[in-house]
């Protein structure tokens, strides 16, 4: 009689938390919610546990018992920062808010008198993408963070048998180098890519180390954008 007593007891207590919570009777375990905390350093995860678990000697494995509910406090004294954190599907949250990217172009024959004599920096008129506004009027791009960066240029030669050379330069310093020179030729193009590990206030730009851009350099391009952030 008190057995049967116990086992109505405990049937209807976990009658009454299937209504409560919704779950399915072979689950195991189910969590309430969770709430971070940040207290002196440490990250604290809030849980409502409900715990069900098979007791020995069980007839049936359909039945499980409710056990009492425990309120925990769970303390990490490294907690996770929200720019490394995760969505569900595995998309790291700082990658998803690191947007920048731009692209720009030449869209006339402007002659290379417009450039400084003293830098040579090859600029562009057109900016047709400049998502953060990280690419200057001086068409110099400004580096807003540390990551790993793509950049690639098409700068064009028109009408002259001399040979150009453009470099791509990191900080005054030419990281790689592009070349067109054909004689034959009434237009050509010195193209180049590169991937760089860039650090905040970087400057990357196009300069024209030899030869001259006499007819000017329409259609020519210079991108780049954030491949990732470090």
């Amino acid at each position: 009689m008190f057995r049967k007593t116990c086992a109505d007891a405990e049937q209807k207590r976990t009658d009454q938390s299937r209504e409560l919570f919704g779950f399915a009777p072979h689950r195991r375990s189910f969590i309430m919610g969770s709430r971070k905390r940040r207290n002196a350093g440490f990250g604290c995860v809030f849980l409502l546990l409900v715990m069900i678990s098979q007791p020995a000697g069980a007839q049936n494995d359909t039945e499980p018992i409710v056990l009492e509910g425990k309120c925990l406090v769970v303390c990490d004294s490294n907690p996770a920062d929200w720019r490394s954190a995760s969505s569900p599907l595995g998309i790291s949250l700082r990658a998803a808010n690191s947007k920048v990217a731009f692209s720009a172009v030449r869209s006339n024959n402007h002659e290379p008198s417009e450039m400084s004599n003293k830098t040579r920096i090859i600029y562009f008129d057109q900016v047709l993408v400049n998502i953060g506004n990280y690419f200057t009027l001086e068409s110099v791009f400004l580096c807003p963070r540390k990551g790993i960066y793509s950049f690639n240029f098409h700068v064009i030669k028109v009408y002259q048998s001399q040979t150009i050379q453009v470099n791509l330069m990191l900080n005054g310093k030419p990281v790689i180098s592009a070349f067109a020179g054909d004689k034959d030729v009434t237009r050509e193009a010195a193209t180049n890519g590169v991937l760089l590990h860039l650090n905040k206030e970087d400057k990357v730009y196009l300069k024209l180390e030899k030869g001259n851009l006499v007819g000017g350099w329409q259609y020519s391009t210079f991108s780049g954008f954030l491949v990732f952030p470090l």
